[in-house]
Formats: structure tokens, C-alpha cells, sequence
């Protein structure tokens, strides 16, 4: 409703000006359009934080995951509506689709004294590779690591080993050595806290961490 009467001025004003040559009339600037500000859970871990959205009409605080405010030039921030799942997509899909995967973090067991598998983690290195493809520019990050049997000396070279074990085993599945960063804690990070001398199954492992 509002265009028409402005197209009827404009058409006026270039008519009482045509004696006089051409007149410039600029066009009346569109209203600005609201900005949608939303508060989303962390894509790593889920995490929601607290959003504060200030104009200098007033102050609205977003709070839990998809909490939204319209916020316009010279008003207060509209009150906090949340957006369902379909809403985000259609505004924020393509921004969202762009974020980097968050990291996968894997452990991957060992038979006691070795560097030979369990069954069950020899079951989740196709998931691993799955993981790495799915990546543009992967970065993975190979830890071995040891129970507290034996000396701290040679649970090292027993944690490098069985990293070593990971790292061949991506290798051959055609994973770029380049991409990996193979190293060992030996002892000295363990799953489950125990005294010196336990044979402790979970200890026993390999960390993968795919960014």
C-alpha cells in the first residue's frame, strides 16, 4: 500500500519538471529489516551458554538451545521465541552445513603385554576410516598408552608400539601418513587411575582424536 502512493508522487514531480529539463527524484530507502539473532547448543558437545542481545531500547537474554530475538534500529529486542528444527535450517542451514565437523575421538583396545587388538576394537577401525574420509582436511592424532604392569620405560616404547600398530593399519587402508601424529604416554595418562604393578584392561589402549 505504501508503494503506490510513492510511484503517484514521483510521476507528479517528474511531470512539473518537464519544462525544465529532467529532474533526479530518489526513490524513498527501503525500511531495514530486522536481524535475527539465535542461540545454539555447541556442535562439539552439546553444550548451551547464556546470550545477552542490548539495544539502546532494552536488553533480552537468550537462554536454552534455539532461543530466538528479532532486534530492529531503535526498539527493544522482540521477546525470546524458540525456533523449532525446521526454522534453523531454512535460515542458518548453509552456515551450519560449513562449520567443521566437531572432533572423534576413539579408543581402540589391546590384548595384554601386545600390540595385537582386541576383537572388539578391530570391529571399529572401518568406523575410523568412515571418520577420516568424511573429513576435507583431516588431522589424526595417535596415542598409545599402557597399564601400570612393568617398567615405565618399556611401557613407553609398548604404548609407541601399539600406536605404531594404528598408525600402519590406516596406512594400508590408504590414509596419508602426512595427516598423522603418532605418539606415547606410556603409563603416565591412564583411563582408570590404579596403583603401580595392575593389570587394568582399559589402560591398555590406543587414543584416536580425528579433527
Amino acid at each position: 500500500m505504501n508503494l503506490r502512493p510513492a510511484a503517484v508522487i514521483l510521476g507528479a514531480l517528474a511531470a512539473v519538471g518537464a519544462g525544465c529539463g529532467p529532474r533526479r527524484v530518489a526513490a524513498p530507502a527501503p525500511p531495514p529489516s530486522p536481524e535475527l539473532v539465535v542461540l545454539l547448543a555447541d556442535p562439539d558437545n552439546g553444550a548451551i551458554g547464556l546470550a545477552s542481545v542490548a539495544t539502546q531500547s532494552g536488553t533480552v537474554d537468550l537462554i536454552g538451545d534455539r532461543s530466538a530475538t528479532q532486534v530492529l534500529a531503535g526498539r527493544s529486542p522482540t521477546p525470546p521465541r524458540v525456533l523449532d528444527d525446521a526454522e534453523v535450517q531454512r535460515v542458518f542451514g548453509d552456515a551450519l552445513a560449513a562449520l567443521p565437523l566437531p572432533p572423534a575421538l576413539i579408543n581402540l583396545y589391546f590384548k595384554f603385554d601386545s600390540d595385537e587388538l582386541t576383537d572388539e576394537a578391530r570391529a571399529l577401525v572401518p568406523g575410523i576410516l568412515q571418520a577420516v574420509a568424511a573429513r576435507p582436511a583431516p588431522d589424526v592424532v595417535v596415542v598409545g598408552h599402557t597399564d601400570t604392569t612393568g617398567a615405565s620405560s618399556a611401557n613407553f616404547e609398548l604404548g609407541l608400539k601399539r600406536a605404531g600398530t594404528i598408525r600402519n593399519l590406516l596406512v594400508q587402508a590408504g590414509i596419508d601418513v602426512a595427516l598423522m601424529e603418532v605418539t606415547s604416554h606410556g603409563e603416565a595418562d591412564l583411563l582408570v587411575p590404579t596403583p603401580d604393578e595392575t593389570a587394568e584392561p582399559r589402560n591398555r589402549r590406543v587414543e584416536i582424536a580425528i579433527r
